[in-house]
């Protein structure tokens, strides 16, 4: 781990902060700071926990200074230090979907699903403790609510497809929105001039992808400024990255349905391939020239979790 913080400063009081969550620039908690109040859209994992703790050190504010913890969705690399942090932070409430409220009250199913599906071993190295957070520090949302964060409001957008769990929030400080994964992820690596290039990321449990047009098309239609992806950090352009995102989620679910009748090793290793070409076919038309082995690091992380949504959900549909 880092000695110091990473931090990117944006406009109107907002910092991205990176977790380290396997690499360097794979995934940002936020940081809104606004009148001496601050509040942190999404925590990254328990290890990210010391680096939130010296950005706030870094940019001279105080513990007591956080009101909220902002969560997305309950997923780890989002959420897991949560716990962690609401013992440090003495005035802070975790704010959260309904349907993730009971997770962070109580992680033990967490936990054991995380652990059937990392193995406990690549679990402890990537995640360690989850810590579960008392219910009365528990805010539960509803959709369309208002967050003040010293009077500057920010408004929760229920937005399932990644996850039934899922939400935004709607930044009226900056006209900008944080979406976690709803909108997607776009690698700093991957830009040509200043230009982002997007991916859509799904979820080996929940992925819907009419949920997440829909929800993509909602976060399109406030017309924001910038949107602020945990994977990585502050894109603009929303409305061109937003009709890619829906086309390649469009391609996704065509990838899936051409398996039907497939082993799961046959359909897995058939729609991996086809995200990797479609994937590698975006980045060579958006200018990308990074060598097709450093695009496979990159990304190969992501065709496998893409490839574990899309069966999931293809299972899903058979039911």
């Amino acid at each position: 781990m880092s000695s110091k913080a990473s931090i990117t400063a944006y406009p109107e009081g907002i910092f991205a902060i990176d977790t380290e969550h396997v690499r360097k620039g794979l995934a940002a908690a936020h940081l809104v700071v606004h009148s001496g109040r601050t509040a942190f859209i999404d925590t990254g994992t328990a290890l990210a926990v010391p680096l939130l703790l010296k950005a706030l050190d870094q940019l001279q504010l105080g513990y007591d200074s956080v009101d909220w913890l902002l969560l997305t969705h309950v997923h780890l690399d989002h959420a897991g230090g949560a716990g962690h942090l609401m013992r440090i932070f003495p005035k802070a409430r975790a704010v959260v979907h309904p349907r993730g409220a009971a997770h962070l009250v109580n992680p033990t199913k967490l936990i054991a699903a995380s652990i059937s599906v990392y193995g406990a071993e690549n679990y402890a190295a990537l995640y360690r403790e989850l810590l579960p957070i008392p219910e009365d520090r528990v805010h539960i949302t509803r959709d369309g609510e208002f967050i003040s964060l010293s009077g500057r409001l920010l408004e929760v957008l229920h937005t399932p497809g990644h996850a039934l769990h899922h939400q935004a929030f709607f930044d009226y400080g900056s006209h900008s929105v944080f979406c976690g994964d709803t909108f997607g992820i776009s690698y700093r690596e991957f830009d040509v001039d200043g230009r982002a290039m997007i991916l859509p990321t799904t979820t080996p449990t929940q992925f819907d992808p009419q949920q997440l047009i829909n929800s993509i098309n909602r976060l399109l239609s406030i017309g924001p400024k910038a949107a602020y992806l945990t994977h990585y950090s502050r894109v603009d352009e929303l409305p061109r990255l937003g009709a890619d995102l829906k086309q390649q989620i469009r391609k996704f679910e065509e990838f899936a349905l051409e398996q039907k009748g497939r082993t799961h090793i046959e359909a897995y290793n058939a729609i991996r391939a086809a995200i990797r070409t479609l994937w590698f076919s975006n980045a060579q038309r958006h200018g990308c020239t990074l060598t097709s082995a450093a695009i496979d690091s990159l990304l190969n992380n992501d065709l496998d979790l893409n490839t574990d949504g899309l069966l999931a959900w293809l299972a899903r549909r058979r039911l």
